[in-house]
């Protein structure tokens, strides 16, 4: 099995890729479009747009549900933790507040003053 070089395809072909795969894994579930937009609470046109990689986040996620594949989120966006001398280090950069918004030009002149 091949592997795709993603970095040489576009945003759009990694969706449709992505939502390719999501059919693949329903025609092997052996479900048919409906039930799964039924059961998810979509449309089958809502269902159709996430397979050509058209859909939010919730969608596909459900999706996943249904067909009990959450698992494979553990390889599309592995969780790196960080270690713990990596979170001191951090620490020490954490904002507490917002600054405030710094204009070019902060010292106003006598002529400015007199309206």
């Amino acid at each position: 099995m091949s592997r795709k070089n993603f970095y040489a395809m576009t945003d759009s072909s990694i969706a449709e890729e992505l939502g390719g795969r999501l059919e693949q894994l329903r025609l092997e579930a052996n479900k048919p479009q409906k039930e799964i937009a039924y059961e998810l609470g979509i449309s089958e046109g809502t269902y159709r747009k996430a397979i050509m990689g058209r859909a939010r986040f919730e969608v596909i996620i459900g999706i996943m549900r249904i067909l009990e594949q959450l698992e494979n989120l553990e390889n599309f966006l592995p969780d790196r933790p960080f270690s713990p001398i990596e979170m001191l280090k951090l620490q020490g950069k954490k904002r507490r507040r917002a600054s405030s918004r710094k204009s070019g030009n902060t010292r106003t002149s006598k002529e400015d003053t007199n309206w």
